[in-house]
């Protein structure tokens, strides 16, 4: 009876409690799920096993990377140093928080990016493309991998592999040139790279150039920041991007490009290691693009007949007629004499070291990043106007 009459004065005193009830359980479980994503994240830091290309295809929230999570927070990672910095982002190399035991010397890229200036650098859909490709790349071998996504009010991230090695452009300047094998290994990659993503997610890359490749803990390359990546599959785009010496004619007389700019910008990677400078370049970026419009190539005598005729074919002015973008696709390019001694199954498994090792103290060696300025503290906020116009376009994360 007491019982009946305290419900009866006091109606909401137990809606309340069963909804806080509820609250603790949803929050509770969340708890956990989080705990056991960091574990699943942390064991995959330790494997980092290459998943074979059917495997890739999947569904991102079918994989064990790629997918967007709904329970990882900021605060679920030590930020430890800045490793890169860009106009709308910040790469930081973080290790988890509160790993269980075994789990604390796993440690990721994890790229910062603010809503806010996202949205004023007008970025929104290049990070929205970015996302989406690295989520259906992720595994591949020589691709960095995103292992998740999550936003919170104020910032979306993307949990990256750390490649500990530092950029392949680096290397290069302190060697000036690479010998005739380094170059073939890495290029060899680099095509195992553009296959992909051309034949099995139709996806152009358009900013291949040395300051995108990172080299991991093993000596093997890394393809990163596919913030210029698109889907494009057997479209054309128009979007002028890129940078200067890398720029495919077809991009400089904007008549419409698609993948066969990487095949170009390829070419010129290849030359630019082998003779440590890219073949088009002036102090002027109007005379670089009047040379590539040109196309004539002008090489080295030391270089050799094969690596000649390889970058010839790649940097064809004539799209009908460029290597790697002519029937065959890729594998004409695999197919040239000049990577006749590469076992291609071999090196897409990671079953043959890498010609540069990085001497490192640990996983979380930093020795071969730059210093950066801390974060300014003056900045715009994400304002309750710009959640309602542009919200729904972060929904991927």
């Amino acid at each position: 009876m007491a019982a009946a009459v305290h419900k009866l004065l006091h109606p909401h005193r137990s809606r309340d409690q069963a909804r806080e009830e509820e609250h603790e359980r949803q929050n509770s479980a969340m708890d956990r799920a989080r705990v056991e994503e960091k574990h699943t994240l942390a064991q995959w830091g330790e494997k980092k096993a290459p998943l074979e290309p059917g495997q890739i295809d999947k569904d991102p929230d079918q994989k064990m990377v790629g997918h967007s999570s709904h329970v990882l927070r900021k605060k679920d990672f030590e930020l430890i140093k800045t490793l890169g910095t860009g106009t709308f982002a910040r790469v930081w190399l973080v290790r988890l928080n509160d790993a269980q035991k075994g789990d604390e010397n796993q440690v990721f890229a994890l790229k910062i990016l603010r809503k806010a200036d996202v949205i004023r650098l007008k970025q929104v859909e290049h990070v929205r493309n970015e996302r989406n490709v690295l989520a259906a790349v992720a595994g591949h071998p020589f691709i960095t991998t995103m292992v998740a996504s999550f936003q919170d009010h104020d910032s979306l991230y993307m949990l990256l592999d750390y490649c500990p090695g530092g950029e392949v452009f680096s290397y290069l300047r302190r060697a000036r040139r690479f010998n005739e094998p380094t170059s073939q290994f890495y290029a060899a990659e680099i095509v195992l790279i553009l296959e992909f993503l051309h034949e099995r997610e139709g996806v152009a890359y358009r900013d291949l150039k040395p300051e995108n490749i990172l080299i991991d803990a093993e000596g093997h390359l890394k393809l990163v920041d596919f913030g210029f990546a698109k889907k494009v599959e057997n479209r054309e785009t128009y979007t002028l991007c890129g940078t200067p010496e890398y720029l495919a004619p077809e991009v400089i007389r904007n008549t419409g490009h698609g993948t066969a700019v990487d095949w170009w910008a390829f070419g010129i990677l290849v030359y630019e290691f082998l003779v440590g400078q890219p073949p088009f370049w002036d102090q002027n970026p109007m005379k670089i693009y009047e040379q590539i419009v040109e196309g004539r190539l002008r090489f080295p005598s030391a270089m050799s007949s094969e690596a000649r005729d390889l970058i010839s074919g790649l940097c064809t002015v004539d799209t009908s007629k460029r290597l790697g973008n002519i029937s065959g696709g890729a594998s004409t390019v695999k197919s040239h004499a000049w990577f006749k001694d590469i076992d291609w199954d071999a090196l897409y498994h990671r079953k043959i070291q890498g010609p540069i090792v990085p001497h490192l103290r640990g996983p979380a060696d930093t020795r071969n990043f730059d210093e950066y300025e801390p974060e300014s503290i003056h900045r715009e906020g994400y304002t309750k106007e710009m959640q309602e116009k542009y919200e729904d376009s972060f929904k991927d994360f």
